[in-house]
């Protein structure tokens, strides 16, 4: 058996290997991009998911405060916490606070911000105003509006009493005590929201404004058309920390009346409220673990389904052809029939 040589065949070319210089320049391509974003993570970490997930194995424990971990109980603890009234009814009055609170704070924010993107005097003066209220602390917020709301000698009853009104039991019933306690609430966050939407306000182009000022649209039309559908993503974005914070708040509550956690007959304790009392009153660390991870969870479903309805929104938005471009299209066609019309003419000439 014979082989025949290729003469012309060349030998595989061998690769020079990198140099260190090289090699490290490769894994900085490849390792920077993890480096710049690790700091967020480790952080995350261990004030984020570490406290979740060590919350998460206290709930499954007989803990007490002073004595520390006791027997393991399982999901006994969730199945006492969803047995106690005193649980739902904290997170009714959450719920309450949160609707009385968010809805107007949101509306009240989103005409704050309208009225601030006009062509105003002195707009950074009045755009810097609007955040006052809510660098000034929780506790002078609470201690001026529980003078205000007092059921005696407060400012409100005063002035209904000037009416011939009778005056509010503002700490005593449920109601009166929610929307008191929800109007500190938005007077401390509504400048911060509308801050928020006013700087989406800012990025919406003018000649969108301009050309529907120029087809006749008024200040109302232009709102409704142009600046809600701009400013939708960031919309949802409020919308969701309002949420967030709205099922989270402690210090209103709390102040609101020091002497009771939640008033006397508990009219106004929040969630947060009632797992301050199961931790630091009570002692108990395993049920007070258990209200925390129900209310993460009922944090999450409002999350999930605001983004849900959110996306569903700007799918609908996307399938749906806009007016003005309805009125672009239109404009097309008639300039296209228009121009065939004036050929044909020509033609038959």
């Amino acid at each position: 058996m014979t082989t025949t040589l290729n003469p012309s065949a060349k030998p595989a070319a061998v690769k020079p290997k990198p140099t260190f210089k090289q090699r490290l320049s490769i894994f900085d391509v490849k390792a920077s991009p993890y480096l710049y974003v690790a700091p967020f993570f480790i952080l995350f970490a261990l004030v984020g998911l570490f406290p979740l997930v060590y919350t998460f194995f206290v709930s499954l424990f007989d803990w007490h405060l002073l004595k520390g971990q006791g027997q393991f109980v399982g999901l006994e603890n969730f199945a006492a916490v969803l047995q106690d009234r005193f649980f739902w009814n904290s997170l009714f009055n959450t719920m309450s606070i949160f609707l009385l609170s968010s809805v107007p704070q949101l509306a009240v924010a989103l005409f704050l911000a309208a009225v601030l993107d006009q062509n105003l005097r002195a707009k950074t003066f009045w755009r810097m105003s609007i955040l006052l209220p809510y660098i000034v602390t929780p506790v002078a917020v609470a201690m001026i509006f529980t003078n205000m709301f007092g059921e005696q000698y407060g400012l409100i009853n005063n002035i209904l009493g000037n009416f011939g009104l009778d005056p509010v039991m503002w700490k005593n019933e449920t109601l009166p005590s929610h929307i008191a306690i929800a109007t500190m609430v938005n007077w401390r966050w509504t400048g911060y929201n509308a801050l928020i939407l006013l700087a989406a306000m800012q990025a919406v182009p003018r000649d969108l404004y301009e050309s529907a000022a120029l087809d006749g649209a008024g200040a109302v039309r232009r709102f409704f058309s142009i600046t809600l559908p701009s400013i939708r993503p960031t919309m949802v974005f409020v919308v969701i920390t309002a949420t967030i914070g709205g099922l989270q708040i402690f210090t209103e509550p709390r102040l609101f009346d020091p002497a009771t956690a939640g008033g006397s007959q508990r009219q106004f304790q929040t969630t947060v409220l009632y797992l301050w009392e199961m931790a630091f009153q009570r002692q108990n660390f395993g049920k007070a673990s258990t209200i925390a991870w129900l209310l993460f969870l009922i944090i999450v479903l409002f999350g999930v389904i605001n983004y849900l309805i959110s996306r569903r929104i700007a799918t609908a938005d996307a399938a749906k052809p806009s007016r003005a471009a309805r009125k672009s299209s239109a404009r097309k066609n008639a300039a296209g029939k228009n121009a065939a019309l004036t050929r044909a003419e020509r033609t038959t000439r």
